[in-house]
C-alpha cells in the first residue's frame, strides 16, 4: 500500500517524488559501496541513514543541460534482501527503478571484463520470485528501460562493449556458478546448458526485481497513452567483472562498476525523455 511505513529503509513518500509527478529514479545496486559512489554523483544529495545499513540517497543528476530527480538505496546480495527493499521502496511510490549490478560472463571470448550487459529478461534460478507467480511467467526488464540503457550506452561511446539480452538469476555463487559441493556434475551442467542457449551473464537479483515490477497491479495501455500512476518499470545494467575462470583484477571491475554507474544515470535521463516524449510533453 502506498504511504506504508517501511520497516527497514528510513524515508518516507514525500522523499521519494519529484521528475513532475513521475516520482524519483531510483538506482538500486546490491552493494553498499556502489549505492555511494552513485550517490556522489548527486547534486543536492540527502542521506537517509539505515541501521541495517540501507541508507537511501537522494538528489539531483545534471547532464549536458538535462536533470532527472533520482535516489539510490542498497538492496543487498542476493533476491530475499530485494525483495524486501525494492517492496518497501514501491509501497512509498516509486515507480521507475534500475540495478547497476555485477555479473560473471557467460559466454566467455565474447562478453569479458569490463564490457556491460542489459537485461531484457532473467532466468528464474532462484526461489524468491515463485511467491509472486509460477516458473512458467518470464521475468522480463521493462523495454522502455531496455531503450533507455541502450541509448545511454551509444550515447556514451560504450556501445561496442554493450551486450544485450538474457541474464541468469541464481541463489548460490559458489553451488551454481562456481560448481562446489555434492551436486557439482548437475550444477556444471545447467551453467553449460545456458552457455548454449546464449545467456548472457550470471548475477543475483534481476529476476526477483522484474517479478516484483510485473507483480504491480496495473492495467494494459497503448503505446501512446500515459502509463499507469500504479505501473513499476524495472530494468538492469551490469558491470561484467569476470567469467567462470576467474574475478577480474580490482582496477578492472571497478572501473566497469564506474562506467555502469554513469550508464544507469544517463539512462535514467533518457527513460524520462521517452516517457515524456510519448506522450506529447516534448517537442
Amino acid at each position: 500500500m502506498i504511504g506504508q511505513e517501511p520497516h527497514h529503509i528510513r524515508i518516507d513518500a514525500a522523499a521519494v517524488a519529484g521528475n513532475g509527478g513521475r516520482g524519483r529514479v531510483f538506482l538500486v545496486p546490491g552493494s553498499l559501496a556502489r549505492a555511494e559512489a552513485i550517490a556522489e554523483r548527486f547534486e543536492d544529495r540527502r542521506v537517509f541513514p539505515s541501521p541495517r545499513r540501507l541508507d537511501v540517497h537522494t538528489g539531483r543528476y545534471t547532464r549536458g543541460g538535462r536533470s532527472v530527480d533520482v535516489g539510490a538505496c542498497p538492496t543487498g546480495m542476493g533476491c530475499p534482501s530485494v525483495g524486501i527493499v525494492v517492496a518497501e521502496l514501491c509501497a512509498l511510490g516509486v515507480r521507475r527503478l534500475v540495478r547497476v549490478g555485477s555479473a560473471g560472463s557467460l559466454q566467455p571470448g565474447v562478453i569479458g571484463s569490463g564490457d556491460l550487459v542489459i537485461a531484457t529478461g532473467a532466468v528464474r534460478d532462484e526461489a524468491s520470485s515463485d511467491a509472486f507467480a509460477s516458473r512458467d511467467v518470464p521475468a522480463l526488464a521493462h523495454p522502455d528501460w531496455v531503450l533507455a540503457l541502450r541509448r545511454a550506452a551509444l550515447d556514451r561511446g560504450v556501445g561496442s562493449r554493450t551486450f544485450e539480452g538474457l541474464v541468469h538469476t541464481k541463489d548460490s555463487l559458489y553451488g551454481r556458478e562456481f560448481a562446489t559441493g555434492p551436486r557439482a556434475v548437475q550444477n556444471r551442467a545447467y551453467m553449460d546448458e545456458l552457455r548454449a542457449l546464449s545467456v548472457l551473464a550470471t548475477e543475483m537479483e534481476s529476476s526477483h526485481l522484474f517479478m516484483l515490477a510485473q507483480a504491480a497491479v496495473r492495467r494494459p495501455t497503448p503505446l501512446l497513452a500515459d502509463p499507469d500512476p500504479a505501473e513499476i518499470k524495472a530494468g538492469t545494467v551490469l558491470a561484467v567483472i569476470g567469467d567462470e575462470g576467474s574475478f577480474a583484477a580490482a582496477a578492472e571491475a571497478r572501473a566497469a562498476e564506474e562506467l555502469a554507474i554513469d550508464v544507469a544515470l544517463d539512462a535514467a535521463l533518457a527513460l524520462l525523455e521517452i516517457e515524456r516524449q510519448r506522450c506529447g510533453e516534448m517537442d
